[in-house]
């Protein structure tokens, strides 16, 4: 099959090809051609040197190390009145209501992800846009969650790669507790992770993009290999039978050398990653900073997996899905891993 290159008017020529038109057609070679039902998409970086890159980083995901530097500064300091005020203000932004729509969010949103994909940059691959039907919700399932599941902003609404206006993604709850971060994520369209919010979402036909194997994956993480946690991760493919909604894998090639990163070994470190919900480790990104390096990512998109709507599916019926799309991701990672330049990685599934 041969690959289509998204121009300008990616969004019409998508939209064509999911409803099964022809597309408008373009001088590059046409993304609405109807002997190509790829799509590739690639943003490259800015000859400026990427200073908004860098500032669109900065804002999306700045925030973690920034807080936590403030959270030591502070608590060296508890004795000052200034510490005891900034121990205030975190408490507030902790509290304060974070609106998807508010006309900053939308502004914030719209810079990150319009300058943040030309830091690395990204380029997204879809197998087979006709696949698509845009009055359907999706279960876009995206692996490997690495340090941070970066990739998923190639997915995004405000990003424009693919031609779904109605599309959120599930976040670990931790997040929205995090103060600073809360309020820029809440913004870019991402909502807590839980099982009631997963199926209100879908059934009000909103597509979600969900990273099935979680913080916990980062327990398996090799450095050389890519790592998934799968086998036991039951719950998203539940809900996706719950509400037919069809399942999507998505693998995110380069994103897992985007951070540096340490961990401790043992058992003991296992044992306490499992008790408190996450994998507590070290990383850093470009000259120790928290802007993540330039490492070019490739995100694959599959072909849906069609699930029969019931309302209360057996356990048995759940992991006859769950075999299913670790199969079809498996067959994505090594049907894209030479062209995604990693020819000769391997993919360990848990």
């Amino acid at each position: 099959m041969g690959e289509c290159v998204g121009s300008t008017r990616f969004m019409a020529a998508a939209a064509a090809h999911a409803k099964g038109g022809d597309g408008d057609g373009d001088g590059d070679g046409g993304a609405g051609s109807d002997a190509c039902n790829s799509l590739h998409r690639r943003v490259d970086p800015p000859a400026s040197g990427g200073v908004l890159s860098w500032i669109a980083v900065l804002i999306w995901l700045g925030a973690i190390h920034f807080n936590t530097i403030v959270g030591l500064v502070v608590l060296a300091n508890l004795r000052r009145a200034w510490a005891i005020a900034v121990m205030g203000l975190y408490l507030l932004l902790m509290v304060l209501p974070a609106h998807h729509e508010s006309p900053l969010g939308r502004k914030v949103a719209t810079f990150i992800c319009k300058y943040a994909p030309k830091h690395f940059p990204i380029r997204l691959h879809v197998d087979d846009i006709k696949s698509f039907d845009l009055s359907k919700a999706y279960v876009f399932a995206v692996e490997p969650h690495s340090i941070l599941p970066i990739g998923i902003i190639s997915l995004c609404h405000y990003t424009g790669y693919m031609p779904f206006t109605k599309i959120r993604a599930l976040a670990s709850s931790a997040v929205f507790a995090t103060p600073i971060l809360r309020h820029i994520w809440t913004w870019l369209g991402l909502v807590p992770a839980s099982r009631k919010t997963f199926g209100k979402l879908l059934n009000d036909g909103y597509s979600c993009i969900v990273v099935p194997g979680g913080v916990q994956e980062c327990l398996y993480m090799e450095h050389g290999h890519e790592v998934v946690f799968l086998k036991k991760r039951f719950g998203f493919v539940r809900v996706a039978i719950e509400t037919g909604a069809p399942l999507v894998p998505v693998f995110c090639f380069g994103q897992t050398e985007a951070y540096k990163w340490w961990k401790p070994k043992g058992e003991l470190y296992a044992k306490l990653s499992r008790a408190i919900g996450f994998t507590p480790l070290v990383f850093w990104g470009m000259y120790g900073s928290p802007v993540p390096c330039q490492q070019e990512m490739y995100v694959a998109v599959g072909n849906p997996i069609e699930v029969t709507k019931t309302s209360q599916p057996s356990r048995e019926e759940v992991a006859n899905v769950l075999e299913k799309f670790i199969v079809a991701l498996q067959e994505l990672f090594e049907k894209h891993k030479a062209a995604a330049g990693y020819k000769d990685t391997m993919l360990h599934v848990y």
